[in-house]
């Protein structure tokens, strides 16, 4: 499927009363996800016992 297909895959989904903000939102979302697979599927992940150790330093 190409991208121009996706996005109007995802556009179709959404309701009627949908804002632009919130349509920019949901492709912009998207986009992000899209890029943290890639950065996984490439070995530029962290574990998920690290995410939690960088959460925690967050929270203190």
């Amino acid at each position: 499927m190409s991208v121009k297909d996706e996005l109007i895959k995802i556009i179709q989904d959404l309701p009627d009363n949908v804002t632009v903000e919130e349509t920019l939102y949901k492709l912009y979302a998207r986009a992000r996800i899209e890029e943290g697979i890639h950065e996984l599927d490439t070995g530029k992940g962290i574990s998920h016992t690290e995410a939690l150790g960088k959460i925690r330093s967050w929270m203190n």
